[in-house]
């Protein structure tokens, strides 16, 4: 008779305790099994609690279907509901364009949960609150009389003499019909990085049809899937870059109408493009005349009190994720964005800064215990946790990526395991590695092993999206990855057959930096608008440091028309490197394996999939005849080639060439191929 005895593996094994998953893709995790499990029973608590009092998630965050004014009746009469969370506030009234801006024509009334409401009939307000109306909330609170926007407002207007922010009723007599359904992501996920406002070439603030008729059809072209849409959430300041947000429910009205934003989405949808927002939940405005702070006359309303709710390096507000009200505000304005207006995802911004007591500032994150109590804000995590929840819930196919440069451990693990649930994390340490490289060392310096392990080092089992810049390094201060090569030379020597050095090592490592940041950093990739083609200049919006100017807050895409420009060159390099993950699924292809690496020679050599890639990053010597190991296969064909004529480069390697295996041992494998390799040139093969 057989026994469980003779057969341990009929044994039950131990069961793991909940949230504890991670510790499968990562053992050195396993000492933190308890702090793991605590994690994960603090979401699981909040959710039940949430179930418990709201009947699910998604009616929970429904905030943006209750508060501010929305359409419904009372006692029967049709009219419009104005409510507003403000527990502290003394006395609250509606005031607008409707009721002459009277503070006493229409008090609001204030309920057990701190809750004001108003019901306004259609038979009394209809002809004068209508679509377009202005209006405002009165708060008389500790802190004096003030008139505020209404929290959950979704439509805010500047008025161009005062500059003052109103609120804007915005009930078109005809809503925007779409016309396309979501797309499916084809492929790997492949984003272009844009701000509609200065993305047109005159000195001015671009609109959202701007962008619809001519950048969309540019993205699309360049082979990108995906748009990721920054500063939609209205902001008073244009110079925040949009991280700035005063109405977390309004998209900006300084480029266009609500509907233009969605016709840009639509249209976005028709050509097969994804659109992701930039999505700050990670801090607010300082501002009481447009934002959120002392709403109510306390400070403590929608962010902690004293010290704990002001970030230390961005002047503005930390959120409390631990108010049940504040976690219906931010988890309604992820469903907002997916339901109002179609997007397909998004880039939570400053993750780090919210999941830290200490905002992440100067920490090193040297230990795993960094990752967990006390250093954690553990309200700001389960928030994290639930907005995904929430978002993948509300559209199954949403796309949410973190911004977190701490490297916190499951962050895009699902929620099961015990991780965030995000789909991406953004490999932020590579742009950091580019800028240290490219500023502290000689060419002479670089170290290939150095190169392979930076590109390939991130958590196993999480998606990464990698770059080589972003906004970020665009902006006045930095310097993108083509200033930093070429400098002023950027200005006199871009048009093609003009002899200079330094354009001419800028152009050859623009490449290869970004085809190496492609093809080792990740399983999607990111670029900011106009970087594909080594755009001149940074990124300076208008202030008062420069008077006001919008020269530097705009895209010059005349550059990268003029064939005769390299510019020109830089883009068609870009949209060859993009193909290789159309055409071969590269970014999906796991593992990479390096092939071979010489220090002293400066050379580098990995497959990824079918694909060999070859660089040459030493500055003057060529190698002619190298013997290069390679994975079994009959022959190996040229497929790129950043030194090709239409490159910008010199077309030193014969277009398409194909190189036939020898029995040749070499770099540890039986096989070999010989290739001439030029100084300065990354050649990518396909495998026959």
């Amino acid at each position: 008779m057989e026994t469980e005895a003779l057969h341990p593996e009929s044994q039950a094994a131990p069961t793991a305790p909940e949230g504890t998953g991670l510790i499968r893709h990562d053992p050195w995790l396993k000492p933190f099994t308890d702090a793991l499990h605590q994690r994960y029973q603090r979401y699981r608590a909040t959710r039940a609690r949430i179930i418990a009092a709201e009947g699910s998630l998604q009616q929970f965050a429904r905030g943006h279907a209750y508060y501010g004014l929305t359409r419904g009746e009372h006692n029967g009469q049709p009219g419009v509901w104005y409510r507003e969370w403000a527990p502290g506030a003394i006395a609250m009234s509606l005031v607008g364009d409707f009721n002459g801006w009277d503070r006493l024509a229409h008090p609001l009334h204030k309920d057990q949960f701190g809750v004001w409401s108003r019901f306004l009939p259609d038979a009394e307000v209809a002809e004068r609150l209508t679509h377009g109306s202005l209006y405002k909330v009165h708060v008389h609170s500790a802190i004096g009389p003030r008139d505020r926007i209404p929290a959950y407002a979704r439509r805010t207007v500047s008025d161009p003499r005062t500059h003052d922010f109103t609120a804007q009723h915005w009930d078109p007599p005809q809503p925007y019909v779409w016309q396309h359904a979501r797309p499916e992501l084809r492929g790997n996920l492949r984003i272009y990085e844009a701000h509609v406002g200065m993305a047109t070439e005159e000195p001015r603030i671009g609109t959202y049809q701007e962008f619809t008729a001519q950048v969309l059809p540019r993205v699309v072209a360049a082979g990108y899937n995906a748009v990721q849409l920054m500063a939609i959430q209205e902001h008073p300041y244009y110079g925040s870059f949009g991280y700035q947000v005063s109405s977390f429910f309004a998209a900006s009205s300084r480029f266009g109408t609500p509907e233009d934003l969605k016709h840009l989405i639509d249209t976005a949808h028709g050509c097969g493009l994804l659109v992701l927002l930039d999505l700050v939940h990670s801090h607010a405005v300082k501002n009481l005349n447009e934002g959120l702070n002392l709403f109510d006359g306390t400070d403590y309303q929608y962010f902690h009190a004293g010290g704990r709710g002001q970030h230390p390096a961005w002047d503005s507000l930390c959120f409390d994720y631990g108010k049940w009200e504040v976690l219906r505000f931010l988890l309604s304005n992820v469903c907002f964005w997916l339901e109002e207006y179609r997007f397909d995802g998004f880039r939570f911004d400053g993750v780090t800064s919210m999941m830290y007591h200490d905002r992440g500032l100067g920490h090193p994150f040297v230990s795993y215990a960094d990752y967990f109590p006390p250093y954690t804000d553990d309200d700001a995590v389960v928030y994290l946790q639930l907005a995904n929840e929430l978002a993948h819930t509300t559209h199954p196919r949403a796309i949410t990526i973190a911004e977190d440069v701490s490297g916190m451990v499951g962050i895009a693990r699902p929620l099961a395991e015990g991780g965030l649930g995000f789909d991406y994390r953004l490999a932020m340490g590579i742009p950091d590695y580019w800028i240290k490289l490219l500023q502290d060392r000689r060419d002479e310096d670089w170290h290939m092993g150095e190169l392979y392990h930076t590109l390939t080092n991130r958590r196993a089992g999480e998606k990464h999206v990698s770059y080589a810049e972003c906004h970020d390094q665009a902006l006045v201060g930095d310097k993108t990855i083509a200033m930093r090569l070429i400098n002023a030379e950027i200005y006199y020597h871009m048009v093609k057959g003009s002899q200079n050095l330094v354009v001419e090592r800028g152009m050859a490592l623009h490449k290869m930096i970004r085809l190496l940041t492609f093809s080792l950093g990740g399983e999607a990739y990111l670029n900011f608008m106009g970087n594909e083609f080594g755009h001149p200049e940074w990124i300076d919006f208008p202030r008062e440091g420069n008077n006001f100017s919008y020269k530097y807050a705009r895209r010059q895409w005349s550059l990268v028309d003029d064939p005769l420009l390299r510019y020109h060159a830089l883009a068609a390099f870009d949209r060859a490197m993009i193909r290789l993950d159309e055409d071969h699924d590269l970014l999906s292809s796991l593992p990479c394996e390096k092939l071979h690496e010489h220090e002293d020679r400066k050379l580098l050599v990995y497959r990824r999939g079918p694909l060999v890639f070859a660089f040459n990053f030493h500055p003057t010597q060529s190698y002619a005849d190298y013997c290069i190991g390679v994975p079994e296969a009959p022959a190996y064909r040229l497929l790129l080639n950043t030194d090709d004529l239409w490159f910008g480069g010199h077309g030193e390697v014969l277009a398409g060439q194909v190189y036939v295996t020898q029995r040749v041992p070499s770099d540890r494998v039986a096989q070999s191929i010989q290739v001439y390799i030029p100084a300065r040139t990354a050649l990518v093969l396909l495998r026959m």
